[in-house]
């Protein structure tokens, strides 16, 4: 995507927010002007840590998924008798929207910055695992049987077949799943916590009807959506070059 067309994204949306500003005509919309004043003014004070505690969550949530999912993903992928085993219990786990564990992980993991990171990386492990999976079982053995009689090992064939052909599908997992990953985030940094922009969104401004500050925070969340999946992006063009060949 090229920067001139993010630029007239964020400009025609900049005016279509002024323009409800003025049709709505009321405190709860304030101007853009009026946010981004906030937004520079809260930054380095309380909205700066929150941005943080939340970025450091998201980022440890993605990291831990994706240290799990890869290698049981390529397990199952290639071996068909675990997955035959594995199969059923995936199936039934993975429509099943994680987000109505969280009391039962706030139980058992407290309130604190691990539950909200085992929570935002089980909803990204079922979703690496399957792309990953379907990815290293649907890869042609013709490419396989290449590599292996140049007398590559199964450490080789992993290294330069199966997770070069995998990598693609994992960050555009990751792509797709960042939106739910703040999503989540947001709820549940909303309660049972002091820290976080979903704190700092419900309870530090929402709650004083700050509205200005409120949407300050949702500016941070958003941007902080839009900077991992730019980076995410970013990561696919420096380990995938042959995509953009392609």
């Amino acid at each position: 995507m090229r920067k001139r067309d993010v630029t007239l994204a964020i400009v025609g949306l900049l005016l279509a927010w002024q323009l409800a500003t003025i049709l709505i005509d009321k405190p709860i919309l304030p101007a853009p002007v009026e946010v981004l004043i906030a937004f520079g003014s809260e930054l380095p004070k309380d909205l700066g840590h929150h941005t943080a505690v939340s970025a450091m969550r998201v980022v440890a949530s993605i990291l831990m998924a994706v240290a799990v999912a890869v290698p049981a993903g390529l397990a199952l992928g290639l071996s068909p008798m675990a997955d035959r085993l594995a199969a059923p219990l995936i199936y039934l786990l993975y429509p099943i929207p994680k987000i109505v564990f969280l009391p039962v992980i706030l139980l058992l993991l407290g309130i604190g910055n691990t539950s909200k990171v085992f929570m935002i990386a089980l909803i990204l492990f079922f979703q690496v695992l399957v792309v990953v999976r379907d990815e290293a079982a649907n890869l042609h053995p013709e490419l396989v049987a290449s590599v292996r009689s140049l007398g590559a090992g199964r450490r080789a064939i992993f290294r330069f077949v199966y997770l070069p052909a995998c990598l693609p599908a994992v960050l555009t997992s990751l792509r797709v799943s960042i939106g739910t990953a703040i999503a989540v985030l947001f709820f549940a940094e909303s309660f049972a916590t002091n820290s976080g922009l979903g704190y700092y969104i419900i309870v530090e401004t929402w709650g004083r009807l700050a509205y200005p500050e409120m949407y300050a925070g949702v500016v941070a969340m958003s941007l902080l959506g839009l900077l991992l999946y730019f980076a995410v992006d970013r990561l696919q063009k420096q380990l995938c070059p042959w995509l953009e060949v392609s």
